[in-house]
């Protein structure tokens, strides 16, 4: 902690660390704080307000006082705080940058992308604001005529994870203010500093009191059971596992909750025979090595034609091997730590399972020594039907080779997961990447792409990777309810 530059010491000193609530910081009401640390080190960054179960029906109490005078708000006023909280995370980007760098442990140059990339949302969506719509018509019959207008759900819980602290607050709060929701913001506990600098700003720009109350906390649980459990929530979004997703969708039942669910991912890579290798391997690059592989729409299980295995290979393999591994804070550093020690242990227990179930490992394979929690770039092949590699989400960076020789099987494999988020494929046959975008159960797919997300595109899987889709227009849409009116013919 001592050892921390100067530039770095004196941001998070100056961080809040306290509960946002009904527009002021205030400690937890039973005192507590807990610790967010550097995964590159290990060392004590801070520590934060732990909010309680009385703070979080709190915050709600502001949330539902707050309701109607936000949805009340004229669209123009929503949209131009929202073009301001845009223009004032993009004047902090390096202050996001670093910090996100510091509590997650991604490259400076990672962490730069998602402060551009996270206040796009709010751009964007400060655009959809003044874009809501309904529509008049006369009915079948012509006796009556129907209206169909737009109204916020009202006060809403958004449940953020720590692999894009930025982005995935702004792509929940944005599309909520837009929408005139208020909202409660939990924070995941491994990275809640972003968050409370994000929420600073919407405070700074002028976000009236209650509209965004934000209250990190150790145990999810612990705020979301009471919150789910009052009849004035009405939303719940969440971005996380699917096991959590499961249990949060089981309790929002009991209220007949809104939800929106971004859950887990097992994406498949398929590289054909008539694939443009250097594309693909740009590609294979940017969709498993992006974030530390910590991405649900990181690619986990790549599929190679028979042909063209043995090339891609090497060619992967030589590129994993030259990505340069240190603290992302230093110069040149192309892959930062995984988060913590339980997420780097299961990314070796995956490697290790599949060694013993006939893998062979071409590079790393090996926890990096020392302080912090390094994992290497790792390429292996081979690995047995058995392997656990092939099921669970690896979350880390490592790249798992299978080969296939008819696009039927590659198909029939890509499709066995339950989990349907994101799918790539690289082929130069226009009409097989149609096809496949046919049959392929995912809610995204990249055709000769490694990275596909954007504000500007609807985000979401099917099967259990979720409900509901973020970005673009749908995104707005799960924050709205839609009102049908239906009129006596006005001309009687």
């Amino acid at each position: 902690m001592n050892d921390m530059p100067a530039r770095l010491r004196a941001l998070v000193d100056s961080l809040p660390t306290d509960l946002y609530i009904d527009g002021a910081w205030h400690p937890a009401s039973t005192g507590d704080r807990f610790e967010v640390r550097d995964p590159a080190t290990g060392d004590l960054l801070t520590s934060v307000a732990d909010a309680s179960a009385e703070d979080a029906l709190t915050a709600l109490d502001a949330a539902d006082r707050a309701q109607a005078g936000w949805a009340a708000t004229s669209p123009r006023d929503r949209s131009e705080l929202l073009r301001a909280a845009f223009d004032a995370v993009v004047a902090r980007a390096e202050d996001f940058a670093l910090l996100m760098t510091l509590e997650m442990g991604k490259s400076l140059a990672e962490s730069r992308g998602e402060a551009l990339y996270g206040a796009e949302f709010l751009r964007w969506f400060s655009e959809e604001a003044v874009r809501i719509d309904g529509g008049y018509r006369t009915a079948p019959d012509g006796r009556n005529r129907i209206l169909v207008t737009k109204r916020p759900v009202g006060p809403s819980l958004l449940i953020t994870p720590w692999n894009f602290p930025l982005a995935m607050a702004t792509r929940k709060v944005g599309p909520a203010l837009a929408a005139g929701c208020t909202s409660i913001l939990k924070p995941a506990s491994l990275t809640p500093l972003t968050t409370l600098l994000f929420t600073q700003i919407l405070d700074e720009v002028g976000v009236p009191a209650g509209v965004v109350n934000a209250v990190p906390t150790r145990s999810a649980s612990r705020l979301s059971t009471p919150l789910l459990a009052d009849r004035r929530l009405r939303k719940l979004s969440f971005t996380g596992s699917t096991e959590v997703g499961r249990r949060l969708l089981s309790q929002a039942g009991d209220n007949v909750l809104r939800t929106s669910m971004e859950l887990g991912g097992n994406a498949p890579f398929l590289i054909f025979e008539d694939a443009d290798l250097d594309a693909a391997v740009e590609g294979a690059m940017a969709a498993k090595f992006r974030n530390n592989g910590e991405a649900c729409t990181a690619a986990n299980r790549f599929l190679v034609h028979e042909d063209v295995a043995a090339e891609f290979t090497a060619r992967i393999t030589e590129r994993a091997a030259a990505l340069r591994l240190g603290a992302g804070t230093a110069d040149g550093t192309e892959l930062g730590p995984l988060v913590d020690e339980d997420t780097r242990s299961k990314v070796h227990d995956l490697v290790t399972d599949a060694a013993a179930h006939g893998a062979v490992v071409h590079v790393g394979g090996d926890p990096s020594p020392g302080a912090g929690f390094f994992y290497p770039a790792t390429v292996l092949t081979g690995a047995g039907p058995d392997s656990r590699i092939h099921r669970e989400e690896i979350f880390g960076p490592v790249i798992s080779i299978a080969t296939f020789s008819e696009e039927a099987d590659a198909v029939r494999r890509a499709n066995e997961s339950d989990v349907g988020l994101a799918t790539y494929l690289y082929t130069r046959d226009i009409s097989r990447g149609l096809r496949l975008i046919e049959q392929l159960e995912y809610g995204m797919v990249g055709l000769n792409a490694g990275v596909i997300s954007t504000p500007a595109a609807p985000f979401g899987g099917v099967k259990h990777a979720g409900l509901g889709r973020e970005g673009a227009s749908e995104g707005i849409e799960e924050y709205l309810e839609t009102v049908y009116v239906g009129i006596g013919d006005p001309t009687l």
